[in-house]
């Protein structure tokens, strides 16, 4: 029987910095926008997370996910819930120069999909890194 090495899934996070996997930028809204143009940002840039900023949009409040858009559906109209009712907060960040282990870890800790990805010289946030990517990277690393 002939073995060939593999890679293990511990080995590929550990290579592989935040940045080679996140997406970069972050769309935003304010803590007093309404869920229903959360949901309608969130269907028309096919993505699964908005960042929640106070309002002068110069610092993070939270994140607000599609799962949490999901959940406050089934309490009331969406018209009646804010956005900065409904983030999940704080945001927990990561930078760019950390491993997809470390983030991996961080995720489980905090029971999160989704990761901001600040910049080490200001903590302004520059991308978002969610389970989808690292589970991309996994894969990727597995064709290797």
């Amino acid at each position: 029987m002939n073995a060939t090495p593999t890679t293990s899934d511990s080995t590929i996070l550990a290579t592989i910095p935040v940045r080679h996997a996140m997406h970069q930028g972050v769309l935003s809204c304010p803590t007093d926008a309404p869920l229903s143009t959360v949901a309608e940002l969130m269907a028309a840039k096919s993505v699964h997370c908005v960042v929640v900023t106070d309002g002068d949009d110069t610092s993070v409040w939270g994140v607000i996910s599609d799962l949490d858009l999901v959940a406050a559906a089934g309490v009331r109209d969406l018209d009646a819930q804010s956005a900065g009712g409904s983030a999940a907060t704080p945001a927990v960040a990561i930078g760019p120069d950390e491993t997809l282990q470390r983030a991996a870890q961080m995720m489980t800790e905090h029971a999160t999909a989704h990761l901001l990805v600040v910049s080490p010289d200001n903590g302004r946030p520059v991308g978002v890194l969610s389970t989808l990517d690292v589970a991309r990277a996994l894969a990727d690393g597995a064709r290797r």
